[in-house]
């Protein structure tokens, strides 16, 4: 991970609180027992998720950096490890994250109370070479929690939608949408030579690196997301039930887990309901399409003709482009519908499937120990996602940011954008 300019010693302290406090005012609506809910391997407890985030900052600053530091329990390291093989304690598995009772929800927030206080003396306190390692961790470390706070939010989604009473994690949430998109329409980028990947201003993630050229072809991008609407023909189509379309691990899927339509969508009496996180709600047309696959990305994609974009031709475009849009911020929690203009949606509202493969850019290298395991030993069977959504928060973005998941996954926020070249082909 790479930074610029260094934030003062007062700068980290009240970024750290800030960051910190918003994780717990993301749970403040939640009921005790929804603390502890797991409804899949993939959705871990808010409880977990609200421990581990300070377990990261115990291990990876306070542990070797801060002199006499006490560990609040000697086998929180094991509970609340998530992957990190290189470190002593190995991890509870991940999907019986769920079934663990103890510690309670009091005890838990003790421990981040016991973290931060130790945080806060370590941003004081630390010097020389130590200090340098700290405040490149420390950065990590917040964008490490705000990423957790995107997956509390879709997680307790999950939770949610799990249960028969389809309960709202906030009723008072907006999700209005226009009767009608915005036309569909086309914005042509010139190819050539461009560069790929974090510029070092800012902080960026190891992933993000090197910055190097790559080639393109001249090409469009669709100026806004796949709406519901559109989706719905795409099901009219029989495309469900239509193994041409698919790519074979797609139709195994399919086939496997019956998929009729995007997660989190039912029908009710003849029509289609969609669970969000202000409850279940009758579909809205307008509305981008999420919790989608990305095989269900790509198929959709073929079927109308087209492709999704490249990483490098997402990035192209949206380097040009100032980072706005509907991000977890706005307290929406829930995609909107496009407004007119050139390449809207491009950051916010859902994170967009490309058509790349999760892997390494040329000359990339993981820094040494349990920390270098935070990105590159993902980088296998993943696919690319780009530009954030309704639960990332707008300081966690940048052109290069490069979000990853496996192509059966759909419980993030998760939508397409449509490619193809510059001559209207699906090349």
């Amino acid at each position: 991970m790479q930074t610029a300019a260094e934030p003062t010693r007062q700068q980290l302290a009240q970024r750290y609180l800030q960051v910190r406090a918003f994780s717990e005012q993301l749970c403040e609506p939640l009921a005790i027992e929804d603390y502890g809910l797991q409804t899949a391997v993939e959705a871990s407890p808010p409880k977990w998720h609200i421990a581990h985030v300070s377990w990261f900052f115990e291990n990876f600053l306070l542990r070797p950096l801060l002199p006499g530091y006490q560990v609040f329990h000697s086998r929180f390291d094991h509970l609340f490890n998530s992957y990190y093989e290189q470190t002593e304690s190995g991890f509870w598995p991940r999907a019986k994250r769920g079934l663990l009772s103890r510690p309670t929800v009091a005890e838990v927030y003790d421990y981040r109370k016991h973290v931060d206080h130790g945080m806060q003396r370590l941003i004081q306190e630390c010097d020389g070479e130590d200090w340098r390692l700290a405040q490149e961790r420390i950065l990590i470390g917040l964008n490490h929690e705000q990423q957790h706070q995107e997956l509390l939010l879709t997680d307790i989604k999950h939770h949610l939608a799990f249960n028969p009473l389809r309960p709202a994690y906030r009723s008072d949430l907006d999700t209005s949408a226009p009767e009608q998109a915005v036309p569909l329409t086309f914005t042509a980028i010139e190819g050539g030579m461009t560069e790929l990947g974090a510029t070092g201003a800012g902080f960026a993630y190891d992933n993000e690196h090197p910055r190097h050229p790559t080639w393109l072809a001249p090409y469009r991008l669709a100026d806004r997301l796949v709406t519901n609407g559109e989706y719905l023909e795409f099901i009219a189509d029989g495309a469900y039930a239509n193994p041409a379309i698919w790519l074979s691990d797609a139709w195994a899927v399919i086939r496997q887990q019956g998929w009729q339509a995007p997660l989190y969508w039912e029908q009710i009496d003849g029509s289609w309901h969609e669970m969000t996180l202000a409850g279940l709600i009758p579909l809205q047309p307008a509305l981008p399409v999420c919790h989608l696959s990305y095989f269900e990305a790509e198929a959709y994609a073929r079927w109308a003709g087209k492709r999704l974009p490249s990483e490098a031709e997402w990035e192209h475009a949206a380097a040009q482009r100032p980072i706005e849009g509907l991000f977890v911020d706005s307290g929406r929690l829930h995609p909107r519908a496009a407004s007119v203009g050139e390449l809207s949606q491009l950051y916010g509202d859902c994170w967009e499937w490309t058509g790349s493969a999760y892997l390494p850019y040329p000359g990339y290298r993981p820094a040494a120990g349990a920390i270098g395991e935070y990105n590159g030993k993902f980088m296998c069977n993943q696919m690319v996602l780009r530009g954030g959504s309704c639960a990332t928060s707008r300081d966690h973005l940048r052109p290069s940011y490069r979000n990853f998941c496996y192509p059966h996954e759909r419980w993030q926020f998760s939508g397409l954008r449509l490619a193809d070249a510059i001559d209207g082909g699906a090349a």
